[in-house]
């Protein structure tokens, strides 16, 4: 194992190979694989945005992704992660459907936008951009609920709905 994370280091895409190998193991499709991986190079875009306009790894970075939750979903990280029953240590990430990566991407990606445009720096001025990034993503998901007449968050994992609905 000690190997494999030299190798990684030496050449970085061969974690993210590794990565894609184990939510195919766990039982994820290739679309939702690829909406995961792109979620997670928007995060990474975004939390070195907030890194250099002054935000701390940690404690901020938990405040700042809390707001984009709480306007996109009505609900804060806990919360997200008692809706659908997970552990601490558990991803929301990782139990979404992919409805819900989608707009978490929006929301992300959109926060990044409004802190380069807006030069944003502090953790005041971050919190802003948070709320309204988050805000432009909720709206997006209350339109989608109005015109399909269903919620986007889903409760439980949805690697285990998905395994339900084959099973029925």
């Amino acid at each position: 194992m000690g190997q494999e994370r030299i190798e990684e280091i030496q050449d970085p895409e061969r974690a993210i190979i590794r990565a894609k190998k184990i939510y195919e193991q766990k039982g994820y499709d290739d679309e939702w694989i690829a909406k995961r991986m792109r979620g997670i190079n928007i995060r990474n875009t975004l939390t070195d945005e907030w890194k250099d306009r002054g935000a701390k790894e940690g404690i901020d970075f938990a405040i700042l992704t809390n707001e984009i939750y709480k306007e996109t979903f009505d609900m804060t990280a806990k919360q997200i992660k008692k809706y659908k029953n997970l552990d601490n240590p558990d991803n929301p990430r990782d139990h979404m459907n992919e409805l819900e990566l989608i707009l978490t991407m929006l929301g992300e990606a959109t926060t990044t936008e409004l802190s380069q445009s807006r030069d944003s720096k502090g953790l005041y001025l971050l919190k802003k951009d948070a709320k309204d990034g988050g805000q432009i993503a909720g709206n997006a998901r209350k339109e989608i609920e109005l015109k399909s007449g269903k919620k986007v968050a889903m409760k439980g994992n949805y690697l285990n709905q998905k395994q339900n609905k084959k099973l029925l």
